[in-house]
């Protein structure tokens, strides 16, 4: 890195020399001075895109077959194996990779990506005239419903859906056409206050964390005294980290706390679609969804009776294997960029 660095300043000094000539050596020294505290700034912002970009595709993508597993034990309620630790939800990953293909962790992702579209988009209008941005989780809802049908089919049996299928199946059940399904399929008016209830909580919890964590940070770096050596890296690290941190950690306790409401979320709009899923127990076998709750409490008092308390918790252990992958990523980059600028430096 100091070789590459070298080159360049020794290059820009010939077209210097070439061009300026008549210039003072005091005003080269000037101008190479100004280019290299341009190109520090540049290898920052650099920095702080490359770190910000490794957590999204964390988070959206190498995390996705987390999702998919999770989402599957989450609604299915003939599991025996409640895969509440990370060993056996890795296990059942390698199973159903091996029997049915990569192509079945990862499904559904692009329908995933619609959804965070359109919550994005809506959320973005609907802030403008009303202070509740967050019930734009409504409006997505029936998007939301066909992309977790996506995730949760079992790949031995589904055909291989466009991209926009999810937008197409989203607009069939609002307006009550498309795929049929069957009666016990819940209305939308039933599945509003569980989905709102979820989006306000979720956004309610992890922006209270993340001030919190953002606080308890940023008090940390001030009674720090970085080195003067490490005082670019520090600058660097501090600059971007801590709102990684924050928000991985936001993420992480919504995402806990809210887990009995998602299982019970995700079983109401999963129930009358028709959809089969894989057998989370063995990862070799399809089961039908053949539930018929009456609505939440309903979902709520047969879940705590026919499957206890930590039926609301399976697949639990996908979620340590998804933050867990994410701290080491975070971790990783961290490590790659502070040597990197630390050459530089």
């Amino acid at each position: 890195m100091e070789l590459f660095v070298a080159f360049w300043l020794w290059f820009v000094c010939l077209i210097v020399f070439k061009w300026h000539w008549h210039f003072s050596p005091l005003y080269i020294i000037s101008s190479l001075y100004n280019l290299f505290l341009f190109l520090s700034e540049q290898l920052n912002r650099f920095a702080g895109f490359g770190i910000g970009l490794a957590s999204l595709f964390t988070e959206n993508v190498l995390a996705h077959p987390c999702i998919v597993l999770r989402r599957q034990c989450q609604v299915n309620y003939h599991a025996r194996n409640y895969h509440l630790t990370p060993f056996t939800i890795v296990n059942i990953m390698y199973s159903i990779n091996k029997t049915q293909g990569p192509r079945a962790l990862w499904k559904g992702m692009g329908s995933t990506f619609i959804v965070q579209g359109i919550t994005l988009g809506t959320e973005g209008i609907v802030s403008e005239f009303t202070p509740l941005p967050r019930l734009t989780h409504v409006i997505a809802m029936p998007f939301y419903s066909a992309s977790l049908i996506e995730t949760v089919q079992s790949e031995i049996i589904r055909d291989n859906p466009g991209i926009l299928d999810c937008v197409k199946e989203g607009i069939g059940r609002v307006v009550g056409m498309g795929v049929p399904h069957s009666k016990r399929l819940l209305p939308l008016m039933v599945l509003i206050f569980p989905t709102a209830l979820h989006g306000v909580l979720h956004y309610v919890i992890s922006s209270v964390v993340q001030k919190l964590v953002l606080l308890f940070l940023k008090r940390e770096n001030s009674h720090s005294l970085p080195t003067e050596s490490s005082t670019s890296v520090q600058s660097m690290l501090d600059a971007y980290f801590p709102e990684l941190i924050a928000s991985f950690a936001a993420s992480l306790c919504a995402d806990v706390m809210l887990y009995p409401l998602e299982t019970v979320l995700h079983r109401l709009h999963i129930q009358g679609t028709r959809t089969i899923i894989d057998n989370t127990d063995l990862g070799y076998e399809v089961l039908p969804i053949n539930t018929q709750y009456e609505g939440v409490r309903d979902c709520i008092n047969t879940i705590k009776r026919e499957e206890g308390m930590l039926g609301f918790y399976k697949g639990f252990g996908a979620v340590v294997v998804q933050y867990t992958l994410h701290v080491a990523v975070l971790q990783l980059t961290k490590i790659i960029y502070s040597t990197l600028l630390q050459n530089v430096s």
